[in-house]
């Protein structure tokens, strides 16, 4: 084999091995059409078995965790109902709570279920779970009665 067909070969087995593993990486995250299909689940599922089974599955169950998709359900004060990033989030009042860059993300999460009832945030700061990072992140939010459902997707 020729130098220079050695190096072609080198060159296509690297860029293989970078296409697999930037898929690998970005299939480890949640996408934005993944976040609101799971918002949606998650509200039928509050209505099919109530709140508090709801707000109980979402913190200790399987079924609403998919790598780094995971429900925020809170009520429209701000106190969390359900968590499945953190457990010991339930029964504390998050509005005063604001992102590593000052951002009250908390109240403009709440305020986008009470004013608008669904859609997406502005973009915030926030610990994901599965890496233990600080990393951006928005979230699709869905009222339901007095409560509502987040679902946010960290961005890279």
């Amino acid at each position: 084999m020729k130098f220079f067909d050695f190096c072609k070969t080198i060159l296509s087995i690297s860029a293989v091995s970078f296409l697999m593993t930037a898929t690998v990486h970005a299939a480890d995250k949640g996408t934005a059409a993944e976040a609101e299909a799971m918002a949606k689940k998650a509200v039928a599922f509050i209505k099919a078995n109530g709140p508090e089974k709801a707000a109980e599955e979402f913190t200790n169950g399987k079924s609403f965790k998919d790598r780094d998709l995971y429900i925020a359900y809170t009520d429209l004060s701000g106190k969390v109902l359900g968590h499945g990033g953190n457990a010991k989030l339930v029964g504390k009042n998050l509005t005063g709570l604001k992102d590593p860059d000052g951002k009250p993300f908390f109240q403009m999460l709440v305020d986008l279920a009470n004013t608008k009832g669904k859609g997406w945030s502005e973009s915030y700061k926030f610990l994901n779970p599965t890496n233990g990072k600080i990393e951006a992140k928005v979230m699709y939010v869905e009222r339901v009665d007095n409560n509502w459902i987040g679902v946010g997707v960290y961005k890279n």
